[in-house]
């Protein structure tokens, strides 16, 4: 695959807009996408990113999403090279102040009542269980290959979780059921002059949407059970469904959506590192941090 072909993409994106030349400025540049913004000769700018498979689906996220009316930056254009996606987006401009708990509630709320969208993945209870057995599978690939040689503990948590997954996955399709943006942060959300836009969908799929209240406080930091429960109560007071208080799987809402957001992050990480080969614990993508409160997510949340 070739390595961070935004140049061509560039190339590529400019010739679909019609444009000859850009200046490039750099936002943020991950390992595995990169943002910056683009000035065409006339005056005009846009935010060019782009990103790597398994984010190179984004554009069609965001046109589903502005399709059914979620305030997200328009796509003006796309292209997809050698496994990678670049595009061309509406340029909100600077934000005027960071995302509160109140705007992330906002949010949350249009975003779970927008009517389920057919194209994206489905993460429904059968999927949801078999997140701890997907990530041992992980994490036995990772060991063949001479890597995580000592993380008994991370073993040792998804075992657990395994075993109780079952009982523990049940309630996952109670509303809100449906649209899951996935990387529900307030660095997602964009406070501008015109309003609030939704970033980042690359990872949008249909599924429990505690799952985004669950990941808005950060998920590197341990869970923090009473937070979630005032923000949940927030979602409902802001107009979400009462059933984001239910409990299911025997939990409060709030540690089972702790739970297995953590777990859904945990198996998505790992299959990255079993995928592209990146570092962190013992080889892994994660750095070692993180996993404390994984294992305490587990044992508290979960198990």
């Amino acid at each position: 695959m070739t390595t961070n072909p935004s140049a061509e993409l560039l190339a590529n994106l400019l010739t679909v807009a019609g444009q000859t030349t850009a200046e490039r400025e750099e936002v943020r540049v991950w390992s595995m996408s990169g943002v910056e913004r683009v000035s065409f000769p006339d005056g005009a700018t846009a935010i060019f990113k782009y990103a790597k498979k398994p984010l190179d689906s984004e554009d069609q996220a965001l046109r589903l999403a502005h399709t059914l009316g979620v305030p997200v930056p328009q796509v003006h254009a796309s292209a997809v090279l050698d496994g990678w996606l670049g595009m061309f987006m509406e340029d909100l401009g600077p934000s005027v102040r960071e995302a509160d708990d109140l705007d992330g509630v906002a949010a949350a709320v249009v975003l779970h009542g927008t009517r389920t969208a057919p194209p994206l993945p489905v993460l429904g209870q059968e999927r949801l269980r078999a997140l701890p057995a997907r990530a041992l599978e992980h994490l036995e690939r990772l060991r063949k290959a001479d890597r995580w040689q000592d993380a008994d503990d991370v073993g040792d948590a998804l075992d657990r979780v395994a075993k109780a997954a079952e009982a523990r996955s049940a309630g996952a399709t109670l509303e809100p059921f449906g649209w899951v943006h996935s990387e529900f942060h307030p660095t997602s959300l964009h406070i501008g002059e015109r309003g609030w836009r939704l970033l980042d969908f690359a990872r949008a799929f249909t599924g429990p949407g505690l799952l985004d209240l669950a990941s808005w406080h950060g998920t590197i930091e341990p869970p923090h059970p009473i937070r979630l429960r005032v923000f949940l109560e927030q979602y409902v007071t802001g107009g979400g469904t009462p059933d984001a208080l239910a409990p299911r799987g025997g939990l409060t809402a709030e540690h089972w959506a702790l739970g297995w957001h953590r777990m859904w992050a945990v198996e998505w990480f790992m299959e990255q590192s079993v995928c592209h080969g990146q570092r962190g614990h013992q080889g892994a993508l994660w750095v070692p941090p993180a996993w404390a409160p994984f294992s305490f997510a587990v044992s508290t949340c979960i198990t």
